[in-house]
């Protein structure tokens, strides 16, 4: 079983007020992106995404709450690739706790919110949604790769949409650690797809394309 968010901010102790965030008001009965920055980025930065999928959008764009070397993080690691799961999970959970908080401070509650995440900020959406499915279950990550080690913390999560896309020769989130986060996500009941193209970390010009058919396809099925 996935765990479960603490229905407040205030339950869990976070004050939605005290984590830098950014939110943009979107067309009338459009979804919520979810913008999540990479390290070093921050969430002012990050909004522009959005303007590439889905110009008419509402964003929501949330600062990662762990600092390495001054850059912006959303989770310890101990070395390139070598992530502390222990704090993954812990900072999925506040993540689910800051959206449920956003939800109701926005009033954004019957809203669709489909998180848009590049590097760090794919790891963080991707763990969130398979340890949170109930707060968050669409998620497109662009040059993520599987957040849990060699550990496996994923329940039932059949609600689950993903959209992996990055590059082949990505030596930050290496092919082998996105098939395994495909195949393990898949198999735990998620639909998984994938983008994969020739070249390294980062976004280019398809995986935006790919990203604007994927969420066109999960915001009307």
């Amino acid at each position: 079983m996935s765990a479960e968010t603490p229905r407040t901010p205030a339950e869990a102790g976070i004050e939605l007020a005290g984590w830098p965030h950014g939110f943009r008001r979107g067309a009338h009965g459009a979804p919520v992106l979810l913008t999540l920055h990479g390290t070093g980025g921050d969430e002012r930065e990050i909004m522009t995404l959005a303007s590439h999928l889905a110009p008419e959008a509402a964003v929501l764009s949330p600062r990662g709450r762990v600092t390495e070397n001054g850059m912006n993080r959303w989770f310890r690691r101990r070395g390139e690739g070598d992530f502390d799961v222990d704090d993954v999970i812990a900072r999925a959970g506040e993540l689910a706790v800051f959206i449920a908080g956003a939800r109701v401070e926005y009033g954004i509650e019957d809203v669709p919110i489909i998180a848009v995440g590049f590097s760090n900020g794919a790891n963080i959406g991707v763990a969130t949604a398979l340890l949170h499915p109930g707060t968050l279950d669409r998620v497109i990550a662009l040059s993520g790769m599987f957040p849990f080690g060699d550990r496996d913390p994923i329940g039932d999560v059949a609600a689950v949409r993903l959209l992996l896309a990055g590059g082949t020769a990505d030596p930050m989130a290496p092919a082998s650690s996105v098939a395994h986060l495909a195949a393990l996500a898949a198999e735990h009941g998620a639909d998984v797809e994938r983008h994969s193209r020739a070249g390294g970390h980062g976004i280019d010009t398809s995986d935006l394309a790919a990203a604007r058919e994927w969420l066109a396809s999960v915001l009307t099925s």
